[in-house]
């Protein structure tokens, strides 16, 4: 996290999604649970600025994105944003699809873990959204669908092309996203794209135990892994190595690296601080 704060106060209340931060642990829940959580024009405003803001919560190691209701986040609303963007003209639609990436973006780039929960139905952009966290935990009822081309536009949309096929191999997600067809938990767990499949009941214990362990972790280990595992997606080996090496290097200077030695010799568990 940047300890370098500007004059600008931080946002202290979102109007389009509920934000909590409690114990290090960051919860954005997604509330429109009659709409189940379809996305608005605002609400991926919101996302795209909230991410940009999280940084600079000095006491933010991980963050955890839910849904309430049936389901995890439905997509783009049919009223609200298709409904609108057929009255728009080119220039409209690329100023809105720039905006969907620029939230995928950020979520890549942002310094600390984050967990999809993932209860119900993770359609469209929800699905995205989900597929560019971390870890996507699923209840057994939940599902995944990526439905762009079933509204006659792409399946690669908001970077899925870029993100399925390294997730789940080529193949499937050829079929995936150009089907459109329903992915149940069993089969997303099968096929890499769910980390963990838990009874319903279950899941906001399961994803509470994963966030607290990521929050009370090492923070600046877990920070560089995830720039690494970004970044080196598009490198070769050479590079790969010489950025991995100077990532270690800098790491062994840090106060945690040094708490490991101690609470080794002393025989107790590691008080990481993130530094």
């Amino acid at each position: 996290m940047s300890p370098f704060k500007g004059s600008a106060e931080l946002t202290p209340e979102w109007k389009h999604f509920d934000l909590s931060i409690v114990d290090g642990m960051a919860t954005l829940t997604f509330a429109r649970p009659d709409k189940l959580n379809a996305l608005t024009f605002e609400v991926y405003a919101d996302l795209r600025d909230v991410l940009v803001e999280l940084p600079q919560h000095e006491d933010v190691r991980v963050l955890v994105i839910q849904g309430t209701g049936r389901g995890f986040c439905s997509g783009g609303d049919v009223h609200e944003i298709i409904g609108e963007l057929v009255k728009m003209d080119g220039a409209g639609h690329l100023e809105f699809t720039r905006m969907t990436c620029e939230v995928i973006q950020r979520m890549r780039e942002l310094p600390v873990p984050i967990i999809a929960s993932i209860n119900g139905i993770a359609a469209g952009a929800g699905s995205v959204l989900a597929l560019a966290s971390d870890f996507r935990i699923m209840a057994k009822s939940a599902s995944f669908a990526f439905l762009f081309t079933k509204v006659g536009l792409s399946g690669g949309d908001m970077g899925s092309a870029y993100l399925l096929p390294r997730i789940i191999g080529a193949g499937r997600a050829m079929e995936y996203l150009m089907l459109g067809d329903k992915i149940d938990a069993d089969t997303a767990l099968a096929i890499g794209l769910a980390n963990r499949v838990v009874d319903d009941e279950e899941l906001e214990s399961t994803t509470g135990e994963l966030a607290a362990r990521l929050a009370t972790g090492p923070t600046q280990a877990y920070a560089n892994t995830k720039r690494l595992l970004t970044r080196e997606l598009d490198m070769n080996l050479a590079g790969s190595l010489e950025l991995e090496a100077m990532t270690q290097a800098h790491l062994m200077s840090g106060q945690d690296f040094n708490e490991f030695l101690a609470a080794f010799s002393e025989k107790r568990p590691p008080k990481w601080t993130g530094r």
